[in-house]
């Protein structure tokens, strides 16, 4: 876990966050899930749906970043937190900097995951951490992260192979 800590409030937005990725699984998908708190509480979820929808860009956040688009308003986006089971791909972290989100918090790291997947999966990856995606932009999106890492690579567990 990083020195950054949670509240109990975004410790729950972030287990939810790992509970839709428990979801996305259990309907046969990659387990990703991700939720967006907006500044008044209201909570969007979306889960990883690649393999349902045979569209290998509809992981949970670009999932979410398309639905809270059509929701919210760009004022809402930046003060909006972005919680997610698994730290984001470059394409995700691109879609949340061009919509706006000003935060996200992630459970599993990247390399936490390359670490559970690599051996299961023939090796794909691509290992560019969301911090330094979001370094290169203007605004930079504050990030927190990672938290509760055990819990989240439980729904890996078993699945890449």
């Amino acid at each position: 876990m990083t020195s950054d800590t949670l509240d109990p409030t975004e410790t729950a937005h972030l287990r939810r966050a790992i509970q839709v990725s428990i979801d996305a699984r259990a309907h046969g998908n990659h387990p990703f899930g991700a939720i967006l708190v907006t500044a008044d509480g209201r909570v969007l979820e979306a889960e990883n749906t690649v393999i349902t929808d045979r569209d290998v860009t509809s992981h949970a956040e670009t999932n979410l970043v398309r639905l809270a688009w059509k929701e919210l308003d760009a004022t809402e986006l930046a003060a909006s937190t972005l919680y997610t089971s698994c730290e984001p791909c470059a394409m995700c972290a691109g879609a949340m900097f061009w919509a706006g989100i000003g935060r996200m918090v992630y459970a599993l790291s990247g390399r936490g995951l390359i670490a559970l997947a690599e051996s299961e999966d023939g090796g794909r990856e691509l290992d560019l951490p969301s911090r330094e995606v979001f370094a290169r932009g203007v605004p930079v999106v504050a990030v927190s992260g990672p938290h509760l890492e055990g819990e989240a690579a439980e729904p890996h567990r078993g699945f890449w192979r």
